[in-house]
């Protein structure tokens, strides 16, 4: 009888320990890839330089393959941005703000349009082309006779918001979208190749018609400063609002990974020996911050457009 209860008990075991081996590898190989513990040496698979390179190739590889089913180009950036976006958030912004709405002009739009065409004919990118012609033209060109005229212009942001925040965090451009005497808007957003790359344009006319119907040489006008790249905060600001869930994704990885790290860097006291004496002791925070820093560059290049 003891003989068969030793064997009752032996078999009971051995199909506890057998009753889900499938989860069981599951969390086996969870831990060696993801805790640091006995079996994997305190040093989790996915910061060994392998588990790296499959980290970088996994986000690269999502931005690229996000780009290339947006838009037929796996170095291109999606663009949303539209005229009716813009024209909203432009009067959303002055309604904050206290100042009057603004009227969306078909001539304006027009002329905004011409001004990209040129920009893009002539290649070149300025409020003045390279032969001397100012913005102004183009308002005379489409019969549009005003009082007072600014023009804001941008260049390769992918989404309205990223628009919106760069002209709002720059006071010149800033000034002309809420200049209470302008009563009118037009925009354009123009896709095409400057200086040998693609590029999508963005250009806003801003007015007041004039009075007498006649357009006068004292009439005033306001360009927004030199066109320039933002300031890294400004850029950081504008790629919050143009995130893609490729993006979202790279970064919940990039972030996952440096959880990961730090969770290492606290039993760095339980490697080996060899390694304790060795740069190796401090691996998992150098990787942590190198993981940090890939996200900043992508959330950087995401804000990479010129105002």
């Amino acid at each position: 009888m003891l003989y068969i209860s030793i064997i009752v008990k032996a078999k009971t075991k051995i199909s506890k320990k057998n009753k889900f081996p499938t989860i069981r590898r599951v969390n086996d190989a969870f831990k060696l890839a993801f805790v640091p513990h006995k079996k994997n040496g305190f040093r989790p698979h996915l910061i060994r330089y392998y588990g790296i390179i499959a980290i970088i190739f996994v986000v690269v590889g999502l931005q690229f393959g996000y780009n290339g089913a947006k838009t037929g180009n796996v170095l291109g950036v999606e663009s949303n941005i539209t005229i009716t976006s813009l024209f909203n958030q432009t009067n959303v912004y002055r309604h904050e703000k206290g100042v009057g709405q603004l009227k969306l002009n078909d001539k304006l739009d027009k002329a905004a349009y011409l001004k990209a065409q040129d920009m893009f004919a002539k290649q070149y990118w300025a409020h003045n082309s390279p032969d001397g012609i100012q913005p102004w033209k183009w308002f005379a060109d489409v019969g549009y006779n005003y009082d007072e005229a600014g023009e804001n212009l941008a260049k390769n942001f992918s989404t309205t918001n990223g628009v919106m925040t760069a002209w709002i965090e720059s006071p010149t451009h800033k000034a002309n979208i809420l200049k209470s005497s302008y009563q009118d808007v037009g925009f354009a957003v123009v896709s095409g190749i400057l200086d040998k790359k693609p590029a999508t344009l963005v250009v806003a006319l801003y007015a007041s018609p004039a009075n007498n119907a006649v357009s006068s040489a004292s009439t005033a006008v306001s360009e927004s400063s030199d066109t320039n790249q933002p300031n890294i905060l400004t850029q950081f600001a504008v790629a919050a609002q143009s995130i893609t869930p490729a993006v979202m994704w790279g970064l919940l990885i990039l972030l996952f990974a440096v959880a990961v790290s730090v969770v290492t860097h606290t039993n760095r006291s339980k490697l080996t020996r060899t390694l304790r004496r060795s740069w190796y002791r401090h691996h998992a925070i150098y990787k942590a911050v190198g993981f940090l820093a890939l996200g900043l560059l992508i959330v950087y290049l995401y804000g990479g457009g010129q105002i």
